[in-house]
């Protein structure tokens, strides 16, 4: 116990800009989802796509020099088995990002109502056989870029933030009627709570860090075991 607050004491800076970057993240996202309930579709499906990769982009390009911008605690596990991330930070971070997140739909709760399920991300007609394997390939596409654009010294690293949000954007885009399109345990936890809206939750856990991981798998096949990437 008396390590893991000192850890928490050396990297409170590190926290603070995970625990703000995931508010920012679930505020802006699934604020637009409610905001388009709200307001009869104004802002559209698509146009919630956009918000959602618009603020992964100017998130990385204002935190990532801070804290990594993982605001994901699949992305975190998986920085952490790639060997990009020490262990005795994964739970702080983790423990902030899901904070983070909380907070946000709370704040929404309180200056929206409880409108468009909070923006929880629940499979389409109960199918969470559907939305398990769509949430794994999501986050394995997803995990693979963030490697490929930002880790990987061959890259062009100053696209990463770019390469990353387009992913996010498309993905949103065509599986988002259908699964959320969450790919991130911390994104559909701070509604679900908030909300109390757990209906086949254990998806958004289980697939994130299933297609992860799968990532860090194969990038590390193709980077030599990540030795071309370091």
């Amino acid at each position: 116990m008396k390590s893991f607050i000192r850890e928490v004491s050396q990297c409170k800076r590190e926290a603070l800009a995970e625990a703000i970057g995931t508010f920012i993240l679930v505020f802006a996202g699934t604020g637009a989802v409610m905001v388009n309930d709200i307001s009869g579709g104004a802002v559209t499906h698509v146009g919630i796509s956009f918000v959602f990769g618009g603020v992964v982009a100017a998130l990385i390009y204002s935190i990532g020099h801070l804290s990594g911008a993982h605001f994901n605690p699949a992305v975190t596990l998986a920085f952490w088995t790639s060997g990009f991330f020490p262990k005795r930070r994964v739970l702080i971070y983790i423990m902030a990002q899901l904070l983070g997140a909380i907070c946000a739909s709370s704040l929404l709760l309180t200056s929206l109502g409880r409108v468009a399920n909070m923006g929880a991300t629940i499979p389409l007609n109960g199918n969470w056989w559907q939305s398990l394997v769509l949430e794994t390939v999501l986050t394995f596409i997803l995990m693979f870029v963030i490697l490929g654009s930002g880790f990987d010294r061959r890259a062009h690293i100053n696209f990463a933030g770019l390469a990353i949000a387009l992913v996010v954007g498309i993905e949103a885009a065509f599986a988002g009627p259908i699964t959320g399109a969450s790919m991130n345990p911390a994104r559909s936890l701070g509604p679900a709570l908030v909300g109390g809206i757990w209906q086949y939750h254990w998806v958004y856990w289980v697939a994130p860090i299933l297609g992860a991981q799968l990532a860090v798998v194969v990038y590390g096949v193709l980077s030599d075991g990540f030795r071309d990437v370091k």
